[in-house]
């Protein structure tokens, strides 16, 4: 099992330092994740989100925590990111509860949990503190996450040819 806490040491590790091949080498071929943004992705597609994201980043900062290996195969961890919103500008603290699954060496579930509205609020300021809470801009912030990452998955493609 300690195995397992190495596996998560490395992923986030990586992520504090914007390595996306780094985190995604922790993942199985056939990884799924899910959080309140990008809802359930697998595959390539989580692969790409973390590109995407770490490339992306600005002014960002990552601490991790309180790893804990409930069993042979399941763990849960605390993080925090700090990053500008690039869309807005915004400082955004997203204080965050991993949960995963490792198998043989490697992450195969991976789900990450915070409110949403929180988030909403410090990405769009006032409007977000406002709204964040409704079904409709929650859905808003879902799509606009849903077709950027399409986008640039689009773009790698176009790219590798």
């Amino acid at each position: 099992m300690s195995d397992n806490k190495a596996i998560i040491e490395k992923f986030y590790t990586s992520f504090q330092q914007l390595n996306a091949a780094g985190m995604n080498s922790c993942y199985s071929d056939d990884i799924i994740f899910s959080d309140p943004v990008f809802m359930i992705r697998n595959g390539d597609e989580v692969r790409a989100m973390w590109e995407m994201l770490c490339k992306n980043a600005k002014n960002f900062s990552l601490t991790f925590s309180d790893i804990e290996l409930l069993d042979e195969e399941y763990a849960t961890c605390k993080w925090q990111a700090k990053y500008t919103f690039s869309k807005t500008g915004r400082l955004v603290a997203n204080n965050v509860k991993a949960y995963m699954r490792i198998i043989d060496g490697k992450i195969t579930e991976h789900s990450d949990a915070f409110r949403l509205s929180t988030w909403i609020g410090q990405a769009l300021g006032w409007k977000g503190l406002i709204f964040g809470w409704t079904g409709f801009l929650k859905r808003k912030v879902q799509h606009n996450a849903s077709a950027a990452l399409l986008k640039y998955m689009d773009s790698k493609a176009v790219t590798k040819h």
